[in-house]
């Protein structure tokens, strides 16, 4: 196999042709993995080949392009100078600030070299982390490509979360060199970063050597002499940079980002470089239909996955211009109220492939119709949503007011990119309301039932959705620093079985389409964002009037589910008196929001005498969920004390 330059697609993607059906293709993934995915690694360009496409010999850890070394930078940005090196490549708008600005792949390639400069001035090299805790502007997308240009591993935190969240993030990464910024900014509401950075390194047992800040003039900031500096300053001094791309073994770690588990513990997922690189290409040419030379627009935040795969990377391998942007769904860059603000800029930047999320859809689906109607967005192919299930009424709103595919995928943080959905780019299939799709090449998903492992193929049975082994490349490598935790927490929760469980109910109807239908763990999907209820627990936990709690995901009409506890606490006052439980109620949302930042908040914190129980001791979570929802909890004959939730139902029905 020998193969060194990647194939970039032209503007009509007329490179080979597609293949007849989605079937064949996907079976050919399945039946014959290596030679699938030695074609696909064909995307990308390597700076020596791969001399084993697959090390499946210790599962269920999948080693991809072994032998081969490449570098996810060069492939995002370098190897685009030759051809499209004036072409816009990160388009950048906010709407907090009025900003709205464009690098070309030229002006990305010279950016990212002097972050790179500053980062190797501050002593990071290859296998060193950098925890990124950034607002949604370039210099987080350029400390990201620099990380990758030399061999450093990223890790990036979401601005929203608080100094608690934050230091047990850096606890574990132990970063050499922390990048962030003096402030972001929300609905015009401006969140200052480095005092919740500072407090998080306080708490930390981990101290980073340097921190490099952005200023970006939205609130002062105190520097600590020796370890704080100026990302202008550096920039400067290492203008006219030139720092080659360091050439990292397909296997070696790109970037670690967390995610909510079952405990307060978040898991820090590890991505590899070639596989991620392959699956990142595949995905933009045949699920996404990305073509070099256009404009790909994700709304989401680079705290995230989708951020990483489809802002940062994924559009920039395929030679796109990606949009960046920070503000709401419904202001203006004036910071006036506009509901159009999106369709604006899919119109101005001729956008062909959008992603979004349904909460976002939701909330725009309050806004005056006629904004829908009011740009020309004829150059818009379909419109990607995922994160959290998609409901038949948004999705038929959405897709008869911009008249094209509406196409929901379901995947998660540890796959990194699409495990169930539509692969338009091979062959275009009918999208089904509430349903994300098909399972995708590479992946082999079944539904097995949850107590004895068997697999259920008919339509609509039941069961929990698994991936079995080999896992595709771009899918986790293994939990950072805890290989046993992955085998542990993903491959031996199906009795007798070792598969990939995504702790998803999911049913399979007649034509092979998959409906997902809730969690059967304890992770909770707000706004298409990943919580703990046990980490929320564990924060509600610290107040000194908590003698019990629990948290449940609750439907919501607009975020998909929110999180509601119930505690019974140490002082009965909270009980009998409004005043004394609405105080009490307040402490405990401050408690959450300063632990764990405003997106764990609960929606409501109820009191009670006790919580549902079994005689042996185990929470009751799912029934307090059900009630909370108005179903039946189900079987309660095991519960100890039925009173309890007859309580909570009481508190429910009466709000």
């Amino acid at each position: 196999m020998q193969f060194w330059h990647g194939r970039q697609a032209d503007s009509k993607n007329q490179e080979t042709p597609q293949m007849s059906r989605y079937e064949d293709f996907y079976r050919q993934s399945v039946d014959a993995p290596e030679a699938f995915w030695a074609e696909q690694a064909r995307l990308i360009d390597w700076q020596a080949p791969p001399t084993q496409v697959l090390d499946a010999s210790q599962p269920p850890f999948a080693r991809w392009f072994v032998g081969g070394t490449t570098n996810l930078c060069h492939n995002a940005v370098d190897r685009h100078l030759a051809d499209r090196a004036d072409q816009p490549a990160l388009v950048f708008v906010s709407t907090e600030t009025g900003t709205e600005k464009t690098y070309s792949f030229r002006e990305l390639h010279a950016e990212v070299q002097r972050t790179a400069a500053s980062l190797a001035a501050l002593g990071v090299g290859k296998g060193d982390r950098v925890l990124i805790y950034m607002p949604m502007i370039p210099e987080a997308a350029f400390a990201m490509l620099a990380c990758a240009r030399i061999g450093a591993i990223h890790c990036v935190v979401f601005g929203g979360f608080a100094s608690g969240s934050l230091a047990t993030r850096i606890e574990d990464a132990e970063p050499k060199v922390v990048v962030s910024a003096d402030a972001g900014s929300r609905g015009g509401k401006v969140i200052a970063y480095k005092p919740l950075l500072d407090e998080a390194i306080r708490l930390s047992k981990h101290k980073p050597s340097a921190v490099m800040l952005t200023d970006r003039g939205l609130a002062p900031m105190d520097l600590v002499a020796g370890r704080d500096h100026l990302a202008a300053d550096l920039a400067l001094q290492h203008h006219d940079a030139v720092v080659p791309c360091t050439w990292l073994a397909a296997t070696d770690i790109s970037y670690t980002i967390y995610t909510s588990g079952t405990t307060g513990k978040p898991k820090g997922v590890q991505r590899d470089v070639g596989g991620y690189a392959v699956a990142l290409a595949a995905s933009m040419k045949h699920i996404f239909d990305g073509r070099a030379g256009e404009t790909y627009f994700s709304t989401s935040d680079i705290g995230w996955v989708v951020g990483h795969s489809y802002i940062v990377y994924g559009p920039l391998i395929a030679g796109m211009a990606t949009l960046m942007y920070e503000g709401l769904p419904t202001q203006g860059i004036d910071k006036q109220p506009d509901g159009g603000i999106w369709w604006r800029l899919v119109e101005k930047y001729k956008v062909t492939v959008m992603f979004s999320a349904p909460t976002a859809v939701r909330v725009l689906k309050k806004q005056d119709p006629a904004l829908l109607s009011k740009y020309d967005l004829s150059s818009l192919r379909a419109l990607f949503l995922a994160g959290e299930p998609l409901d038949e009424p948004t999705a038929r709103w959405i897709s008869n007011g911009l008249g094209v595919p509406i196409i929901d995928n379901y995947w998660q943080t540890e796959s990194g990119w699409p495990m169930i959905t539509i692969a338009n780019g091979i062959e275009a299939k009918p999208s089904k309301f509430g349903s994300p799709g098909v399972p995708m090449y590479g992946y082999r998903i079944k539904i097995l039932h949850e107590a004895t492992g068997e697999e259920l193929t008919g339509p609509n049975e039941k069961g929990v959705v698994v991936v079995e082994g080999p896992t595709p490349p771009g899918f986790m490598q293994t939990v950072w620093k805890d290989d046993q935790r992955f085998v542990d927490t993903y491959w031996k929760s199906v009795p007798g079985k070792m598969v990939y469980s995504t702790f998803d109910w999911g049913i399979r109807d007649e034509d092979g389409y998959f409906y997902i239908l809730g969690r059967t763990d304890d992770v909770i999907n707000v706004a298409g964002h990943r919580l703990g209820t046990r980490e929320i627990e564990e924060s509600i936990s610290g107040h000194a009037n908590v003698a019990e709690v629990a948290v449940v995901g609750v439907a919501d009409a607009l975020k998909g589910q929110v999180a509601m506890a119930f505690v019974v606490p140490k002082d009965g006052r909270a009980l009998a008196d409004a005043d004394a439980a609405l105080k009490l109620e307040g402490e405990i949302m401050k408690v959450v929001a300063d632990q764990l930042g405003a997106l764990a908040r609960p929606a409501r914190v109820r009191f009670v005498s006790g919580l549902p129980k079994t005689r042996s001791g185990k929470l009751l979570r799912r029934a307090i969920q059900a009630v909370c929802e108005q179903r039946d909890p189900g079987d309660l004959t095991t519960m100890d004390d039925p009173a309890t939730l007859q309580q909570i139902k009481q508190l429910v029905s009466s709000a």
